[in-house]
């Protein structure tokens, strides 16, 4: 396993993630969705992935209505010392006026809320699980900032976020005075390279680290998915996240390829893609079965040539859009030649 600093931090943190949407009691609320693997499975995976060297853990307060949270806790147990806890906070399981978001009052609330499920008395890692278009960043930066000077959260990071809200919460913590954040959560895959535009750019000139989530597109990756269908599994309930069907047995079946040369899964090779890409920092993996979560610890074994690369960046490759299609000015240069002449 290797270990990469968590944007410009002292806090190193393994390649893989392991997250734990998945970690509910069966009738759970994301359990007919995500799964549900109850506590003893929980802590299996938990021992599994800190035996593999894995040693961030993700997790939200809504994730399984705060179930994910509460196995969590319970499966580190004197482990936890080991253990980097990510959570986030904006969604809520109620409906009060002031209950969803990142206003003080919320955050506040569900920070005691949080700590008190994964029976700890700190947070490494609080994120803001998206960008609250009804509270000022300024009260919301101020809230996180006293919460790390309180000693309750130990650094902060952000999900969902835009490229320029993302700039924006950076450039407003540095004016302000207060903690900034040092990590963006976000969804990249093979089959969901939008983050490439803008998003990794961004994260890279501010130096912020990356988690990435879903890389393999909730099981479209996984080798399952063909054009001859899929009936069972997650995406045979619920979509999500999009994906560009034909375009996406494409890139299967390139993975395919790569993964039968390499003796690997095709969600190996899909995973190992994503460890190669520049700006990754963290690649966050979940699994309802033990064989899943075994199989995708494998992915930080591979290495992937550069015609390999080429081959996947080829196949799964994106549109460029306006102005990234725009041709590259420099100084010398003009659209017709030299300045110079």
């Amino acid at each position: 396993m290797k270990y990469k600093s968590l944007g410009n931090t002292g806090l190193y943190v393994s390649e893989l993630t392991l997250g734990t949407m998945t970690f509910d009691q069966e009738g759970g609320s994301y359990s007919a969705i995500m799964g549900a693997t109850g506590q003893e499975l929980a802590t299996k995976m938990v021992n599994l992935a800190l035996d593999a060297g894995i040693n961030i853990f993700d997790t939200a307060n809504i994730y399984g209505s705060g179930e994910s949270e509460t196995m969590l806790g319970k499966a580190l147990g004197d482990k936890r010392k080991n253990a980097i806890i990510a959570t986030k906070l904006y969604n809520t399981m109620t409906t009060g006026p002031n209950d969803l978001g990142t206003s003080r009052l919320a955050i506040m609330r569900e920070v005691e809320a949080s700590l008190k499920r994964l029976g700890t008395d700190y947070i490494d890692l609080y994120q803001v699980h998206n960008f609250d278009i009804t509270t000022p960043l300024e009260e919301t930066l101020r809230a996180l900032d006293d919460l790390v000077r309180q000693g309750k959260v130990r650094y902060i990071g952000l999900s969902n976020f835009s490229a320029w809200q993302i700039a924006k919460a950076d450039g407003l913590a540095k004016l302000m005075g207060t903690e900034k954040f040092c990590s963006v959560q976000a969804y990249y895959s093979l089959v969901g390279r939008e983050l490439e535009r803008e998003i990794i750019p961004a994260s890279m000139d501010l130096g912020l680290g990356t988690l990435i989530v879903s890389p393999l597109a909730a099981g479209f990756l996984s080798g399952k998915y063909t054009r001859n269908g899929e009936t069972t599994g997650r995406r045979a309930i619920f979509e999500y996240p999009p994906v560009e069907k034909e375009q996406g047995y494409n890139i299967v079946d390139t993975l395919k390829e790569i993964a039968d040369r390499k003796n690997a899964s095709v969600a190996q090779i899909s995973l190992a893609w994503l460890l190669h890409k520049p700006g990754v920092t963290s690649v966050l993996i979940g699994a309802r079965k033990e064989e899943q979560l075994i199989d995708n610890l494998g992915a930080a074994d591979i290495v992937l040539s550069e015609e390999e690369m080429k081959q996947l960046d080829e196949v799964s490759a994106i549109k460029p859009e306006y102005p990234q299609y725009l041709p590259l000015m420099q100084r010398g240069q003009n659209l017709f030649g030299s300045f110079d002449q």
